[in-house]
């Protein structure tokens, strides 16, 4: 049976996180409030864990979900390569709603899907899920709803479509804003000297900042 935390309760806010990473490290789901909408998180380097989130959600291997990480020097230990374009972005946007899709290293041991040798990064600005991310490590995470419904913007609202198909939830409010998603950028075609952008969803950090950081970029769509 699936466990329901409010975090605005210290107590409950300490048996929640301390649950929270027990499930995160026996394979299991957590819902957690992010900085857009909440997510469903599982340990990035569980396959089986990974696929739990994907079976969840009602989702194939097509369509692997990205990566929260608690800070930049992972994006170093997670990417093939950090080039000075990709370290502008993740200091001017991180934490927050961009997600960057990048080379994944190619050493590391882990199964997300099928991403075609690439990992869609993220950090984000939520403190909570900040310090879930300090002890769990680097999480495997979606927005938190069934495949075709809204994201849900509180833990209640993905329990109703989620159910006890995840161990824990973590009920912190509702979630900032309009529920607008995270910008997804491919920045695989970026060099040093500019080279291209690919903007696969309009989000929470528009295509002009992303031009204001990076003048040198070709921006596609």
């Amino acid at each position: 049976m699936a466990e329901v935390f409010d975090c605005s309760d210290s107590s409950q806010l300490l048996t929640g996180m301390r649950t929270a990473r027990r499930a995160i490290g026996s394979g299991q789901l957590v819902v957690l409030p992010t900085d857009t909408v909440y997510g469903v998180g599982a340990d990035a380097f569980t396959p089986e864990a990974v696929q739990r989130l994907l079976d969840a959600k009602g989702r194939g291997r097509q369509s692997p979900p990205p990566v929260l990480i608690p800070n930049t020097s992972t994006l170093a230990a997670l990417a093939a390569e950090v080039a000075s374009p990709l370290t502008a972005l993740a200091e001017a946007f991180w934490p927050g709603p961009l997600t960057i899709i990048t080379r994944a290293n190619p050493s590391l041991s882990w199964d997300l899907g099928d991403t075609g040798g690439t990992v869609a990064l993220r950090i984000p600005d939520q403190p909570l899920a900040l310090e879930l991310l300090q002890e769990t490590g680097p999480l495997a995470v979606s927005s938190a709803n069934l495949t075709g419904q809204p994201a849900a913007r509180t833990a209640a609202a993905a329990h109703e479509m989620l159910g006890d198909s995840v161990e824990v939830y973590l009920e912190a409010g509702e979630a900032p804003g309009d529920g607008v998603a995270s910008t997804i950028i491919d920045a695989t075609g970026l060099t040093e000297e500019g080279g291209e952008l690919r903007i696969l969803r309009q989000g929470g950090v528009s295509r002009e900042a992303l031009a204001e950081v990076l003048p040198q970029a070709t921006f596609a769509d």
